[in-house]
């Protein structure tokens, strides 16, 4: 609920009523002060959108100056048309100070590690008299600013993006709770130097798979990319392949749920979704390991064996068969 009220101060700072606002969600003002209310994502999305119109400022009293309606839809199309999903970003951030200057996004590389973060250069409601509405503002600013462009990335590459990391530059409210919804599956941090999140590298190099149709229909609820998480994740099974080809002997499910940074329920309901298992992905991997190792290398079979994560010779070459119909013996010397 602090951050309906975080939409109510912004008609304090413009100079409005949010009582249709708060009507047209649905939301009791009643409970607009009071720290342990919930709010589902429906109506504050819906508190969102009317208020966002209203006072024509997308960003909710945020910034020195309003964020007209259209504002980040105009910064939308001005990034899409990139090739990859990495200059799509750096367009994003780079375009942003063209909306304001109050706040600047940076896109960095560092490792395995892309980092978005978030420097301020004007606090957020630094005009409320109020210390605890100042930071009220300032939390759905920092929170929203990063929800809008990693909403908006996942989008364009219809892919949810796994977080590893969000650190956020205040300390933690009473709702912090909340947080592992607003981030899923990320490590949190609060009271950190700078808000900022990071992900993996590898997301930067995936193509942009929408067209000038998808993103006018997007627009018309652009919103909900800052309310909701982005639940497909189109890569998850690329990425739990690849990461079960370096850890063939590590693949109980549990682990390779850690590793991609999400639950075991949420990465069981995405295989299925996909036609697979773990135990599928898992005897795939290591057929495709094994034929590698038999066909290039002069290993022996036990050596093999234990390249793809089998604890035996024997168990190895039964599994093998049920896979190609042939021993490993008889494979190699056909095809190696």
């Amino acid at each position: 609920m602090a951050f309906a009220r975080a939409v109510v101060l912004a008609y304090r700072i413009r100079g409005g009523d949010p009582s249709g606002a708060l009507a047209s969600a649905g939301i009791d003002p009643a409970v607009i002060g009071d720290p342990r209310a919930r709010l589902t994502s429906l109506p504050f999305e819906r508190l969102c959108a009317h208020a966002m119109r209203e006072l024509d400022d997308e960003a909710l009293g945020w910034f020195a100056r309003r964020l007209p309606w259209g504002s980040y839809g105009m910064l939308a199309r001005a990034s899409f048309t990139a090739a990859q999903l990495g200059l799509a970003l750096a367009r994003w951030c780079r375009h942003h100070r063209l909306l304001t200057d109050d706040v600047v996004l940076t896109l960095d590389v560092d490792g395995a590690l892309a980092w978005l973060t978030l420097h301020e250069r004007r606090t957020p409601g630094s005009e409320l008299p109020d210390p605890t509405d100042r930071a009220t503002v300032r939390e759905l600013a920092h929170v929203s600013l990063l929800r809008n462009a990693l909403g908006l990335a996942s989008w364009w590459i219809d892919s949810r993006i796994a977080l590893r990391e969000v650190a956020l530059a205040y300390d933690a409210p009473l709702h912090a709770d909340a947080y592992a919804v607003l981030f899923p599956g990320a490590q949190i941090s609060f009271d950190a130097g700078q808000t900022r999140v990071a992900f993996d590298a590898t997301y930067l190099a995936q193509p942009l798979r929408r067209d000038e149709v998808a993103l006018r229909a997007l627009l018309q609820r652009a919103v909900r990319l800052m309310v909701q998480p982005y639940r497909h994740d189109r890569l998850l099974v690329e990425r739990a392949r690849a990461w079960l080809r370096l850890h063939p002997r590590e693949a109980d499910t549990a682990r390779l749920a850690a590793a991609l940074h999400v639950s075991v329920r949420t990465l069981q309901r995405h295989l299925a979704a996909a036609g697979v298992s773990v135990q599928t992905l898992k005897d795939q991997v290591r057929r495709d390991l094994a034929l590698q190792h038999l066909q290039r290398t002069r290993w022996p079979i036990k050596r093999v064996a234990a390249q793809v994560g089998f604890d035996n010779e024997k168990s190895f070459i039964r599994a093998f068969k049920l896979w190609t119909g042939l021993t490993p013996a008889v494979w190699r010397r056909e095809h190696g």
